[in-house]
């Protein structure tokens, strides 16, 4: 079991092996949407990756995740991480998060692409460049999206996503959907409107355009499924 996580989470994956790169990729996926603390269905885990894998690919993926004692999957379509299926998957967000933290902060790669060229690299890290982010990042807790680093720090067990905020409310921007992610337009658009985390905003009344915030003086009007990206901390406004 323990050579099979190595496998799954190691440098000695590569592009050719297009079989264990799916199956790592449904492991970070599943592994993202636990930290939602809601529950982790086949069709989240499709609906994420059906853009990048053909269905017969993914549903294989899964199913020899579930043969590896990674996950386990129920007749509902409920998916559950294993405890080694937990420390793989965490492992690959952890050093996922860190090299966009020194892709962002060292290297400068703009905000909206940290992402995708993260994504790309993580899987050919050696254990030598590892250990080095690891060290140029000691600091870091976050990811620069809010996401928590693996093993530095966790998900707030307080934190509620924007549309459930109630109307007037203050809202504070902790993290950014890791779904997000996988969209730089929507991410550019988070950005240039100043929706980044640690930003404080106040819900507003919804426009029959959509979901509105406000942000200083500045109203915002964001699309429900925007909206979904954004979680934080809400509590009612004094004023």
């Amino acid at each position: 079991m323990t050579s099979r996580i190595v496998y799954l989470t190691g440098a000695d994956w590569t592009d050719g092996d297009e079989v264990v790169g799916i199956e790592r990729a449904c492991l970070e996926v599943i592994a993202g949407l636990s930290e939602r603390r809601e529950p982790v269905m086949t069709t989240h885990v499709i609906d994420r990756m059906r853009k990048q894998f053909a269905l017969p690919s993914l549903f294989l993926a899964l199913r020899r995740l579930e043969q590896k004692r990674l996950i386990t999957c129920d007749n509902a379509g409920m998916i559950g991480l294993t405890d080694e299926g937990h420390v793989a998957g965490m492992r690959i967000l952890r050093r996922r998060r860190l090299l966009e933290r020194f892709l962002f902060d060292t290297l400068k790669v703009p905000w909206h692409e940290v992402y995708r060229e993260a994504k790309h690299l993580e899987p050919l890290l050696s254990a030598v460049m590892e250990a080095r982010i690891e060290a140029l990042t000691a600091d870091a807790t976050t990811c620069p999206y809010g996401n928590p680093v693996p093993g530095r720090s966790d998900v707030s067990p307080d934190e509620c996503v924007l549309v459930t905020a109630p109307i007037n409310a203050w809202f504070v921007v902790m993290r950014i959907d890791e779904e997000a992610g996988e969209d730089s337009c929507a991410l550019q658009f988070l950005w240039t409107r100043g929706l980044r985390p640690g930003v404080p905003l106040v819900r507003r009344p919804d426009a029959c355009d959509g979901l509105v915030v406000q942000r200083a003086d500045r109203r915002i009007v964001l699309s429900r499924r925007m909206a979904h990206f954004l979680w934080g901390r809400s509590k009612r406004s004094e004023g």
